[in-house]
């Protein structure tokens, strides 16, 4: 997998990350990525999906309402909103490949974190993701516009087709260690005394 400590401690910017990936680098990547998250929530069962673990830190600035900012989010939580996040950098991406002029806006459809129940439907999100980001490179074109950008602030990164792609990445990659903190304590919480 990509390693993002570079870039996210400011030693690396993102074109230097991203400016050898191809469009197979970014399949690999994608199956890479959604791979690891299925063999972190191998061992789960239903229960680890609710279980709502210990997170005081836990604060969603974008909760959709006020009284969920402070809520730990559970397993079906996380995997509902990175793989969100990821389709999202995916779709925009492949717009930015195709030459199209993409302004700064969000191209986002999350499913309600609440309807995610057994482990089933976390695994099904997760290959269903994986099936709509492979997707989505597909509809790049043989010579896609690498050049083309856009930047979401005035001074921001220059988000290039790559760079958008790779972001989604870099997001599930932020969530693997809440993945991994769920899945302990739920597990300790559910073992026999």
């Amino acid at each position: 997998m990509l390693d993002f400590a570079p870039v996210r401690q400011k030693e690396m910017t993102w074109t230097q990350l991203t400016t050898r990936l191809t469009v197979d680098h970014l399949r690999d990547l994608t199956n890479e990525m959604v791979d690891t998250m299925l063999t972190l929530i191998a061992g789960c069962t239903d229960v680890c999906v609710t279980f709502v673990p210990d997170d005081p830190v836990a604060n969603d600035t974008y909760a959709v309402n006020q009284d969920e900012v402070d809520l730990a989010w559970t397993l079906g939580h996380v995997i509902v909103h990175t793989t969100a996040s990821a389709e999202e950098s995916a779709a925009l991406a492949a717009e930015l490949a195709r030459g199209v002029n993409v302004q700064p806006r969000r191209s986002r459809s999350e499913r309600p974190w609440r309807t995610i129940t057994t482990i089933d439907q976390c695994r099904h999100r997760l290959e269903e993701s994986r099936r709509m980001r492979l997707a989505s490179l597909e509809m790049w074109p043989d010579e896609p516009y690498l050049g083309n950008f856009y930047q979401a602030r005035e001074g921001g990164v220059e988000m290039t087709a790559v760079i958008r792609f790779v972001l989604g990445l870099s997001h599930d990659d932020s969530h693997l260690g809440q993945i991994q903190d769920i899945v302990r304590q739920a597990q300790a919480a559910l073992a026999p005394a």
